[in-house]
């Protein structure tokens, strides 16, 4: 229960304290007022949407999807990223998600994405002042915005919905987040690489093209991990609304951090490890890190989803027992 007045804590219940330190809706006003709230809510929502969709079609990724060549290999490119956001949402133990706000999440972290594009590209100039500034652009611009974006996908929709009852779910929604953004950041990629190859021949370009969505099928399931970490904890917050603020940002900054490592090591990495053994292609040094460090922190993901699934389990057992519903020998399963 929040803070209450002084007046309210120290009064008895046989006092009328409505308009003086307590309120619920009892006159027309107060009724008009519970209705203007929610409209404006509701038109806020909607102009954050519109404005994403605007700047979606800005920075042509409508246009990206449209072309049949380009929506394919990106379709392909998501295939990992899609089995990982899959396999978060079938660890969830608790009641299933429905797909209609799986999609609305998905949706909207791809109009959100254009928000990331749009700041990305403001600060931009930070990633041309040499290592240390694009350390400092990864870090400061990409990671925090990127991840806060997805998050707000799942935060104006989906957290409202009576069906996101679980801590849990977050992670579901954060993965769908974070499947939706690498989608739209994987369609992009592939038609700014088509756009910038001085090949014209069809063959050529599909090499290309192929090539990039190659690299961007590699990456895009780190956004699912990331997000799904920051997904976890606005679940947290949600039933823990007294500490909901710190708990969001330990989200974000988790998210954030291991997304700004990966920008950083993977910039860097490859070129050195090249000097180092002439011999070993960038691509299969890039393939290998990606493995291992994704690896590593999906990992991380299973190891906090699967205590979750152990602590639900064990009290649901407490519970069956206490009924009498279940043997005393039962096993509880951790993973």
């Amino acid at each position: 229960m929040g803070e209450r007045d002084p007046v309210e804590a120290r009064s008895d219940d046989t006092r009328d304290l409505y308009d003086v330190a307590t309120w619920e809706p009892r006159s027309a006003l107060d009724r008009l007022s519970i209705k203007v709230y929610g409209g404006a809510v509701t038109v806020g929502k909607w102009i954050v949407v519109l404005l994403a969709l605007a700047f979606t079609v800005a920075i042509g990724a409508f246009g990206a999807l449209s072309d049949p060549f380009v929506g394919t290999l990106t379709v392909l490119s998501a295939i990992p990223a899609l089995a990982l956001a899959a396999y978060v949402y079938y660890a969830d133990i608790t009641s299933g998600e429905p797909i209609w706000l799986l999609t609305a999440t998905f949706a909207l972290s791809i109009f959100f994405a254009s928000f990331a594009a749009v700041i990305n590209s403001l600060f931009s100039p930070l990633s041309l002042l040499g290592p240390i500034g694009l350390v400092l652009f990864f870090y400061l611009v990409v990671g925090p915005v990127e991840e806060s974006v997805k998050l707000l996908a799942v935060r104006l929709y989906a957290y409202r919905d009576p069906r996101f009852d679980a801590v849990v779910d977050g992670a579901v929604y954060g993965a769908f987040a974070g499947l939706g953004f690498a989608f739209v950041e994987n369609a992009i990629y592939i038609n700014r690489g088509l756009e910038m190859s001085p090949s014209t021949g069809t063959e050529a370009q599909l090499a290309v093209a192929g090539g990039t969505a190659a690299f961007r099928a590699l990456a895009g399931p780190g956004h699912v991990i990331y997000s799904a970490f920051a997904g976890y904890y606005l679940g947290l917050a949600k039933f823990n609304p007294e500490n909901a603020g710190p708990i969001v940002a330990k989200g974000l900054l988790i998210a954030a951090f291991i997304h700004a490592t990966y920008n950083t090591l993977v910039s860097f990495i490859p070129g050195i490890v090249s000097l180092s053994f002439p011999n070993v292609p960038q691509f299969v040094v890039f393939l290998a890190f990606v493995l291992v460090y994704q690896g590593f922190f999906g990992y991380l993901l299973y190891r906090k989803i699967a205590r979750y699934r152990a602590a639900y389990r064990a009290v649901r057992t407490e519970t069956e027992r206490q009924d009498g519903d279940v043997p005393v020998d039962t096993t509880e399963f951790d993973g």
